[in-house]
């Protein structure tokens, strides 16, 4: 799978910009703030229906336009797909897929497989269990239709019931049998959720640590941690038993939006515990093992975003990134970079066709 084209048109500094891109490599070199990281990110917008760095999507338009437009043409197994997306303030977010609005766009989610690795991933270590969640999920997503609407509908009815918390509170009131019809609703939903996140990890975490012994080359022993209240028994009887709670907090304070996975090196957290090296091979070990995961999954190679990580990374690991994009079977990526002749030296080592975009 690859891009072959890309149109911007009011998207964050460009107000209007085409590019057409070689079926391997593609760089874009440039000062800081010209605008790299957003090409990036209108990728990831039109294969993932939204922003990797700004989830408030009206603030992704061009200052002082009113809307903004993307359009790709991308090439899967044989077959055009061209993906519009756009935004006009006031509106909502709409998708097209070769001239066809989607009804929901959560079903173009998985129909053009992408990774990104970028600078901001150390918010994964450093930020709350949200994030980490969030990457779970979004690994997930891409490659299960029914793991995401499993996950929107709970989110739909853990909102519900949230909204019911709150009423009984302002009103002094309290209905247990309106509460138990969203309770059975969460249990069913988020047992089907966390059954899911645990074969993820089961077939994810082989392939994390795989990645890291690789980059690393160290002994250390790194593993994902997932951690649930569904662990601890079934979820209806913790939603019951935690009632009172619940009510004096007005928000539902156990189930699987609770969840998190715990980043660990040699069994403590590496948050706290791991040298600034083991986390960015940490880091990026996650994202080569989502690549190889969904390679594996949909059986095509993910487009790969590479963000500014050659002025981040030592040359131990941009090595290891290049000897990866070696192999034929990696596919088509796009990196950016402040320093063209650092990116020519790196990309020509690949012995892959490429073309060098300096803004």
């Amino acid at each position: 799978m690859h891009l072959k084209q890309l149109s911007l048109v009011n998207y964050k500094n460009f107000e209007s910009r085409e590019f057409e891109f070689d079926n391997k490599i593609n760089c874009f070199v440039g000062n800081n703030g010209i605008g790299k990281t957003n090409i990036l990110d209108a990728i990831y917008h039109l294969a993932l229906g939204k922003s990797y760095f700004n989830p408030i999507a009206s603030q992704n338009i061009t200052h002082g336009k009113d809307f903004f437009l993307l359009e790709g043409s991308f090439e899967k197994n044989g077959r055009g797909e061209k993906i519009v997306c756009s935004l006009k303030k006031g509106g909502k977010r709409m998708i097209k897929r070769n001239g066809k609005v989607y009804d929901r766009l959560s079903d173009h989610i998985g129909l053009l497989p992408l990774v990104m690795i970028s600078p901001s991933d150390r918010d994964l270590i450093l930020e709350g269990s949200e994030t980490r969640r969030k990457f779970m999920d979004g690994v997930i997503s891409q490659s299960n239709p029914e793991y995401l609407r499993n996950l929107i509908r709970y989110n739909k009815v853990l909102a519900q019931r949230n909204s019911l918390l709150k009423f009984f509170a302002l009103n002094n009131t309290f209905d247990s049998d309106t509460l138990s019809v969203y309770d059975e609703q969460l249990q069913l939903l988020g047992t089907l959720i966390f059954q899911e996140r645990i074969l993820f990890l089961e077939a994810f975490v082989p392939l994390f640590r795989e990645q890291y012994q690789a980059i690393s080359g160290g002994n250390e022993l790194v593993n994902l941690r997932y951690q649930s209240t569904l662990q601890d028994g079934e979820l209806l009887e913790q939603l019951r038993s935690n009632i009172n709670r619940d009510r004096a907090l007005q928000y539902t304070s156990v189930g699987i939006h609770k969840d998190d996975l715990r980043f660990e090196i040699s069994d403590h957290p590496i948050k706290k515990f791991g040298s600034q090296g083991q986390q960015k091979s940490f880091l990026i070990s996650l994202k080569f093992a989502q690549f190889q995961l969904i390679k594996k999954q949909e059986k095509t190679n993910p487009i790969l975003l590479l963000d500014d990580i050659f002025d981040k990374l030592d040359e131990n690991r941009v090595a290891h990134i290049i000897t990866l994009v070696e192999d034929e079977n990696f596919g088509q990526i796009f990196l950016s970079d402040t320093h063209p002749e650092r990116t020519e030296n790196v990309v020509r080592a690949i012995h892959q066709s490429y073309k060098i975009f300096k803004l």
